[in-house]
């Protein structure tokens, strides 16, 4: 890095910028220079740190531009692709490569979007229509969805300043003529990369909305269904409780006869006492239950 910054005069803070790898996108004006931050991602799904952000540094000198990143990116090779392919047609300048950059990185986030859109629209239609046993992973489903949008949001929402701050910058013509001028052409192209941007955190936001709503929905689905198992379960334990309240004073009237003391009937020889004993409890218990249907308890 020392040596490349004696090379193309490049400002100490702009080499500590690229060496302490800058979180914070951003476009700075040098004499000679305009530096660029911006943040991609990493784009292999099979990576732990799929989706985790990556810087990309990027020097607009007259003479051509330096881009620095410290993990593997498919964006410059893109970029070589896409001149090679536009070379016949295009004056390819150092303002034309620095908006190539951007602009394949801003057109990275578009599947990602996509995707989000598809799962977002998926569990607002399912999140009320689900049965209670294949709701299992709906909550997993919702957090691991918002999760992956406020990662994009966090990677996007910065961008549009950057745009912004380099189509005014690169306006101003400089005094010296030792930086390069962004030519209107380009700069109509950076326009159409800030409304994609723009776009893009709109949908995002949307569908924000739309997954908290669903959230929400799905926790009231789950509250609506707890409630009714509780009143299910209370309904069979006032059953339990009215059949308890017919048993206990039969109970007590088989205890009151089965004391050891003298009790009515003891002397006689046949049944009587027996059946009206078992014909009492008979009536109690046809009339307790009649009683308790008549106010709709049982």
């Amino acid at each position: 890095m020392k040596a490349l910054s004696k090379i193309f005069h490049i400002h100490p803070l702009t080499a500590e910028d690229i060496t302490m790898e800058e979180p914070r996108e951003k476009c700075e004006v040098f004499k000679n220079y305009y530096f660029i931050c911006f943040r991609s991602f990493d784009q292999d799904q099979h990576s732990i740190n799929y989706l985790q952000p990556i810087g990309m540094y990027m020097i607009i000198l007259k003479e051509g531009v330096l881009t620095f990143h410290f993990r593997n990116m498919p964006h410059p090779y893109s970029v070589r692709k896409r001149i090679k392919q536009l070379k016949d047609y295009i004056n390819v300048t150092p303002d034309w490569i620095c908006y190539a950059v951007l602009d394949d990185i801003t057109d990275s986030f578009a599947p990602l979007i996509r995707m989000i859109e598809f799962e977002v629209d998926s569990i607002d239609e399912l999140v009320l229509i689900l049965k209670e046993s294949e709701q299992s992973d709906m909550l997993r489903r919702i957090g691991y969805c918002r999760k992956r949008m406020m990662g994009l949001l966090r990677l996007l929402v910065s961008k549009a300043d950057v745009i912004k701050t380099i189509i005014k910058r690169g306006e101003t013509k400089a005094t010296d003529g030792n930086r390069p001028a962004l030519s209107s052409e380009v700069a109509l192209y950076l326009g159409d990369v800030q409304d994609h941007i723009i776009t893009m955190l709109q949908s995002l936001n949307h569908y924000e909305k739309i997954s908290s709503r669903s959230h929400s929905n799905y926790l009231a689905q789950i509250s609506i269904e707890m409630t009714q198992t509780n009143n299910e379960i209370n309904d069979v334990l006032s059953k339990l409780t009215a059949l308890g309240s017919v048993l206990i004073p039969m109970n007590l009237v088989t205890g009151l006869w089965g004391m050891n003391v003298i009790v009515p009937g003891q002397f006689r020889e046949d049944l009587t006492w027996f059946f009206c004993i078992m014909c009492s409890i008979l009536t109690f218990c046809v009339l307790s239950t009649l009683m308790m249907r008549y106010y709709k308890i049982i």
